[in-house]
């Protein structure tokens, strides 16, 4: 449709009682059964003084030609079915609650010449932002669906709701609530009892606020942008626990000297102390080497406690029993522990040293993100990674080892491809040099990096930060976790929300 006027300039403000006359003149809100009303003054004083900030205007060429109201209520009040004037309160507005956590569309009109510009459009994504700053959970509102009556015969209200969305029927409400990312939530009955053109139907309306964080009592908010920290390891001889605890530790105090909330170690960082079991069989050798592995996870613990940092420890062989286990550990800055095992392990760990491959697929809360761990080879399996974003998971850490370039090409596409499949970032962290002196881990290739998802939000190839290959060095990156949360909502593409579940699923056995 054609717009009946051309403006040269469009603003939104605040609604101002002086704009009582205008408004009344230009508008009304007409009913089926013929009545042609307009809120009062009073009514439009009162909505000014509770909620100034939810009444705005659109003014174009100094001519107010649209307006919308809202006001605060809680989720439990609108959540299932209710009336227009239940939630007004006759329109009286005592419902409005400060306290509340949706943002509640109570009127949105644009002036019949003034329409086709899109001006109302500028109205919801003001809306948008509002509910974004007073950090409310979402906005609601019950929309007329107008052209029902045509279909009412043939269709009933969710058939009708399913084939606007389609695009096969267009309404002028709900076609156009549909493109501003609101989605129906139920259908209500007789919410505005006059509307005969709806049937008296109306469906309940929601945009969902993605950075909506829920009251704590928490007294430090969740970070939206963390800092990470990669070691890329130089294998050197080292003869005791402490000599590579001197390395450790100067590698945690520089990464912690530039405020990073983790640091990552490569898998089998500690593998030079194997030189003086060197006189034993392989299998002998790395069962030696397991012994310091409890040692070694209490002294990561006081380093992240003294550098307050999380660290993620690489990996290194742990016994249980008679098995031998591929394991890492995250340390939070507080104190607490949790274990990460590898999954899946190659063949020639399984031929030169006989381990066994963990059972536990998990993510880890932090006190700033939700992670996952993979270690090495498992990046390589896409159904890992997957389960762990269906359970929230926003970094994926991946300490690697790999001898030659082609193992390296092998995790880091993959790692790049697991963070275009999973919306997510995707960090590795891999140990460069050699070990003339250990049996099966002779030469190491890394080139450390973080990866993200290939959006307008991202950089183009993907890659955020890489170090230079085969060098010892630190790599420092942030990301921003806000990033992530538009885009499995608003993304040019979105792989995790538009998987089709009613086709294949993938799932944990135990």
């Amino acid at each position: 449709m054609e717009p009946m006027h051309k403006i040269s300039k469009v603003k939104i403000r605040s609604l101002q009682l002086d704009d009582y006359a205008q408004l009344s003149q230009s508008f009304t809100r007409t009913y089926s059964d013929g009545s042609d009303v307009f809120w009062s003054r009073e009514q439009i004083e009162k909505l000014i003084t509770i909620f100034p900030e939810g009444q705005i205007v659109v003014v174009a060429d100094n001519k107010i030609v649209g307006c919308a109201l809202s006001i605060i209520v809680d989720y439990d009040m609108v959540k299932n079915d209710h009336t227009y004037a239940s939630v007004t309160g006759q329109e009286t507005f005592n419902t409005h609650n400060p306290e509340g956590n949706i943002l509640y569309g109570i009127e949105v009109f644009i002036h019949p010449e003034f329409r086709g510009l899109r001006l109302a459009r500028r109205m919801y994504d003001y809306r948008k932002e509002l509910c974004e700053t007073l950090n409310l959970k979402a906005i609601m509102f019950g929309g007329r669906i107008p052209n029902y009556h045509k279909y009412a015969q043939d269709l009933r209200p969710k058939e009708y709701i399913h084939k606007v969305s389609k695009k096969e029927i267009f309404d002028p409400v709900l076609t156009f609530q549909l493109s501003n990312d609101f989605h129906v939530r139920k259908v209500m009955t007789n919410y505005l009892p006059n509307d005969e053109e709806s049937c008296h139907y109306a469906c309940l309306l929601q945009w969902d606020n993605i950075y909506y964080q829920p009251p704590t009592q928490e007294f430090v908010p969740q970070k939206t942008t963390i800092r990470l920290g990669l070691v890329q390891w130089q294998m050197r001889s080292y003869k005791t626990i402490d000599d590579v605890f001197e390395q450790v530790e100067f590698f945690v105090d520089a990464v912690s000297d530039y405020k990073s909330d983790f640091i990552l170690f490569p898998e089998y960082f500690n593998a030079p102390l194997m030189a003086k079991f060197n006189h034993l069989g392989e299998s002998q050798a790395i069962r030696e080497l397991a012994k310091y592995t409890n040692e070694m996870r209490k002294r990561f613990i006081n380093l992240a406690i003294s550098y307050n940092i999380n660290i993620i420890t690489g990996s290194m062989p742990q016994l249980r029993g008679n098995d031998l286990y591929n394991v890492g550990f995250l340390c939070r800055r507080d104190g607490t522990y949790e274990t990460y095992e590898k999954i899946h392990v190659t063949p020639d760990e399984t031929k030169s040293w006989g381990l066994s491959g963990g059972k536990v697929i998990k993510t880890f809360d932090t006190d700033c993100a939700k992670i996952g761990i993979l270690i090495c080879y498992d990046v390589e399996y896409p159904e890992l990674t997957r389960i762990m974003a269906d359970q929230g998971m926003q970094v994926l850490f991946v300490p690697f080892l790999t001898d030659t370039q082609n193992g390296y090409s092998r995790v880091r596409i993959c790692a790049q491809a697991r963070a275009i499949e999973n919306e997510c970032f995707v960090v590795i962290a891999g140990s460069v040099g050699n070990l003339p002196r250990v049996h099966n881990m002779d030469i190491q290739y890394a080139q450390s990096g973080v990866f993200t998802p290939c959006d307008f939000a991202f950089p183009t190839d993907g890659k955020c930060a890489e170090a230079t290959p085969n060098t010892e060095m630190i790599l420092v990156s942030d990301v921003d976790l806000n990033l992530l949360n538009e885009l499995h909502t608003y993304g040019s593409v979105r792989n995790l929300k538009d998987r089709r579940n009613d086709l294949y699923e993938l799932r944990l056995k135990k």
